[in-house]
């Protein structure tokens, strides 16, 4: 079975491309074969179309908080609310949920999804540090645009079947520790021995999603030398990817709100998966 790990950026470019982990699923056990670098639009969409048979975990929001799409009174069904927002303009999605957070409490200001909290995530609609609106706003319409298969969202191509991953979530199976940056004075060998820890642990399967990696060991040096983590952050989509695969439903819960979305591997109704 062929697993896909994306690490999504909203603005990619050569010195932050969308990074990609194609790998091959047998039983537990998960072979990186190759990772792959979009710098631009047009490569991670020509990539995207390819027909093809793939499960993959994608590093981006699949929906918005319910209360807030509510609010503002835009289309509850997940394609319509992805085409709704296609169609505004960057800044104009952004002044919105700031008038949102705006008008109201202090300690409140964000509306959360129901996956945010077990995810360990972002809300959704936040537009800076890290700027996920802008993520959901870029990613969800190039997945709708390519037909695939959004599971428990939207039906497309049944043989790609895309789910929201978040590496962060993996990574704190292992470690709590910080493991990346992409300011290189803070790529220290603290968070390249975090990134080792991870590794390790992906290899050994001795973590909680009970995946067991394999990579070529030049592959596995450039994860632990990236001190960015975008290779490392694409295999945990891919893990999470991989682990979603062995599972009915792909683990998620058996309904899913079809505006919110739910990430892969978040626990629910108190399990993990």
């Amino acid at each position: 079975m062929d697993i896909v790990g994306v690490d999504f950026t909203s603005a990619p470019r050569r010195a932050k491309p969308i990074t990609v982990a194609h790998g091959v699923l047998d039983g537990a056990l998960l072979r990186i074969e190759r990772i792959d670098a979009h710098p631009g639009w047009e490569s991670y969409e020509a990539w995207l179309a390819q027909p093809g048979a793939w499960i993959g975990g994608f590093d981006f929001p699949f929906g918005l908080s319910r209360e807030l799409v509510e609010h503002l009174g835009w289309p509850l069904e997940w394609a319509a609310l992805v085409r709704h927002c296609a169609a505004l303009p960057r800044a104009r999605l952004r002044d919105t949920f700031k008038a949102f957070c705006n008008a109201r409490p202090v300690g409140n200001k964000f509306a959360h999804r129901a996956t945010d909290r077990p995810a360990g995530s972002s809300p959704s609609m936040k537009w800076v540090n890290p700027p996920v609106a802008y993520m959901f706003h870029e990613g969800t319409q190039r997945l709708l645009n390519a037909g695939v298969t959004v599971h428990g969202l939207h039906a497309g191509d049944p043989r790609r079947i895309a789910l929201e991953a978040y590496p962060g979530l993996v990574a704190r199976m292992v470690t709590r520790a910080s493991y990346k940056s992409d300011e290189r004075a803070r790529q220290t060998a603290e968070r390249r021995a975090a990134r080792t820890a991870i590794v390790a642990a992906l290899e050994q399967g001795t973590h909680p999603l009970g995946v067991t990696l394999r990579m070529k060991k030049a592959l596995r040096l450039r994860l632990l030398d990236d001190g960015s983590a975008d290779l490392l952050d694409a295999v945990l989509c891919a893990v999470a990817g991989a682990w979603a695969a062995q599972r009915p439903n792909f683990g998620l819960p058996g309904v899913i709100d079809q505006v919110e979305g739910w990430t892969a591997g978040a626990a629910h109704d108190g399990l993990t998966g």
